[in-house]
């Protein structure tokens, strides 16, 4: 690398974003790695530090955490890799050998866990530091495109997870609560345990026909037109088998929790920002189990090999693509859903 700066979304406070000059970043441990950016995107979590809503954030980070790359730099400790390989990242670190991570709890390892883009700085620049990069890069097969991978290390993954933790069992009715880019996630990794059903909720009709066109949901419902006691119709009386919640808002949250049946499972995908109120009084009584929890993102090489194989096409997705020297543009398009966007997608920095 000739050059000693670069081109970096840096969060300066609630409401102030910019694209600015920074530092290239450095190696630091032995097990790092520096990769050069060629995809990565805006998601949901970015709009939320956007606003304020991590009250932790620092200012100062640089913000994003959803990418594939090219490593330029490589650590003595980085195993199965070499310089000039591309890679689809995880938005999670973690060292793979502490207690959480030998139980999979990959997202509270105490030596990682950091999350790109809200606890180390992320991925919407020209160059991204890796740490402990052997278990968080991933090499993007041959015949494959950073296209294909993009999402697999944050909203694929996160689907998968909601739908892993909702127990989805063949022939059973899911309700996903959400239908943005991670509930359409959630869908498409569903539809891999073979539901029955899949009713997708959203007040967005336009999100709405993209699951059904997709073939992500059997059918639709839009609170702001149809009753929700309709999914107890097309459940015969019972209500969903699992619901998954994609959203992190009180509403979503007891709506899942009201459509669900007794004995049910709900899961918990959306990221929540502040306190919320649960009527426990009422929920109590139906024996529902509860999943929550930040994605353990360890399932990226069976999402790769689905994908490879073409059991997982999230292409579609990717309505919006310009390079980094317009992404402030991107997060009023993405953040305000103004055009249809579903995801924008952000090519490297035109100097």
């Amino acid at each position: 690398m000739n050059q000693s700066t670069m081109k970096a979304v840096v969060y300066h406070g609630p409401k102030h974003i910019s694209l600015d000059d920074v530092p290239i970043p450095q190696m630091i441990e032995r097990d790092d790695a520096i990769v050069k950016v060629t995809t990565s995107t805006i998601c949901g979590t970015d709009i939320h530090i956007q606003a304020g809503g991590l009250t932790d954030m620092k200012p100062g980070t640089i913000i994003g955490h959803e990418f594939c790359g090219e490593i330029v730099e490589l650590g003595p400790r980085v195993h199965g890799f070499e310089v000039g390989d591309r890679v689809a990242v995880s938005c999670v670190t973690q060292c793979g050998v502490c207690y959480y991570c030998v139980r999979q709890e990959y997202s509270h390892c105490v030596s990682g866990s950091w999350i790109f883009g809200y606890q180390i700085d992320g991925c919407q620049a020209e160059y991204v530091r890796v740490p402990h990069a052997t278990l968080g890069m991933h090499k993007i097969p041959e015949g494959l495109t950073d296209e294909d991978l993009l999402f697999v290390g944050d909203i694929l993954s996160t689907g998968y997870f909601g739908a892993e933790r909702g127990r989805i069992r063949p022939g059973d009715s899911v309700v996903v609560v959400g239908s943005g880019p991670v509930g359409m996630c959630a869908m498409a990794s569903a539809r891999l345990w073979g539901p029955s059903q899949i009713i997708a909720v959203d007040t967005n009709a336009h999100r709405l026909e993209v699951c059904k066109a997709q073939g992500l949901a059997d059918l639709t419902l839009n609170p702001a037109d149809t009753n929700v006691q309709k999914i107890r119709d097309w459940t015969d009386g019972r209500g969903a088998d699992v619901a998954i919640e994609a959203v992190g808002a009180e509403p979503t949250l007891s709506l899942a929790l009201d459509i669900v049946r007794p004995g049910g499972n709900v899961s918990v995908i959306g990221v929540f920002t502040r306190p919320i109120v649960v009527k426990m009084q009422d929920y109590w009584i139906k024996n529902i189990n509860i999943s929550m929890g930040l994605v353990q993102a360890n399932h990226i090489p069976l999402l790769i090999d689905l994908i490879k194989k073409g059991k997982i096409n999230l292409k579609f997705l990717q309505t919006h693509r310009a390079p980094l020297n317009d992404i402030l543009q991107g997060y009023d398009v993405f953040g305000k859903k103004k055009d249809n966007c579903l995801k924008w997608i952000v090519t490297p920095y035109i100097h």
